[in-house]
């Protein structure tokens, strides 16, 4: 009997060492980033793993989402509303809103996540989301440091890179760098559809560590990535932000931000 309950708990040991530790990523999406005229825009808020459209994870009630436009910081968590997102394996809570984009320049929307307790790591965790949109091409706090405690500031705007650019970014902990900060980097490789991933890929990965790449940035915080293929891409800095514990656990607080590239045609 000893010898059976050994080899079920060698089975089990196997079995976790075999699943891809693909990343978490919390998502805040809409489909064009660089607008040529304003209007109302519609937003999906989702805590998932966007290249194999994978597990989705509930989201609970922000604690803070916010756009910043001209230096502006209006609050738009009232505008949430909850929404059952479907992946390829599960469902899970997140939200939707909308936005009526008002005038030229830059909305910067930043979101300040529920933390997440993650059982198979026991720790919780909590991703400061940033995504950026532009209308019209003027130029005006794509760049801005929001304030945010854990924070991704770019140095190439966002919104307007092409296929084959590099994208840069400083790691930010309460406004100053993080020297060496590890970036997890992911493409959000299904179409998202209503409230779901569209079942097919765009790309296949051929080994796993193409699915969720790892980046470092240097001395100074800068990390710089080179931009493969048109689409979104997910930048995400681990464990930088200044809390480190949250009801007697481990807490990683990651800052998160989105960029969107486009072939030249």
């Amino acid at each position: 009997m000893k010898r059976v309950r050994l080899l079920l708990l060698i089975g089990l040991m196997v079995f976790a060492l075999s699943v891809p530790a693909f990343a978490h990523f919390q998502m805040i999406y809409t489909p064009e980033s660089a607008l040529t005229k304003g209007g109302k825009i519609d937003f999906k808020l989702v805590f998932t793993h966007p290249f194999e459209a994978g597990h989705t994870m509930d989201m609970g009630t922000p604690e803070g989402f916010f756009v910043v436009h001209k230096g502006k910081k209006k609050d738009l968590k009232g505008s949430l509303k909850s929404i059952i997102w479907r992946s390829l394996t599960n469902e899970g809570k997140a939200f939707k809103t909308s936005y009526k984009l008002r005038g030229m320049g830059d909305y910067v929307f930043c979101l300040v996540p529920a933390p997440y307790y993650e059982k198979s790591e026991d720790i919780y965790m909590q991703q400061i989301t940033k995504m950026i949109v532009n209308v019209a091409g003027l130029p005006t706090d794509w760049d801005a440091e929001i304030g945010l405690a854990a924070e991704i500031v770019p140095l190439d705007k966002p919104y307007a890179l092409w296929t084959g650019n590099v994208f840069r970014g400083v790691v930010n902990c309460d406004g100053k760098p993080v020297p060496f900060a590890e970036v997890e980097v992911e493409y959000l490789n299904h179409d998202v559809m209503g409230n779901a991933f569209a079942k097919k890929a765009k790309v296949e990965a051929p080994q796993d560590a193409f699915v969720t790449q790892t980046i470092k940035a240097d001395a100074n915080g800068v990390f710089t990535f080179g931009i493969p293929k048109a689409g979104w891409w997910g930048f995400a800095a681990l464990g930088v932000g200044p809390k480190k514990e949250y009801k007697g656990k481990e807490f990683s607080q990651d800052a998160i931000i989105w960029i969107q590239a486009r072939d030249m045609e």
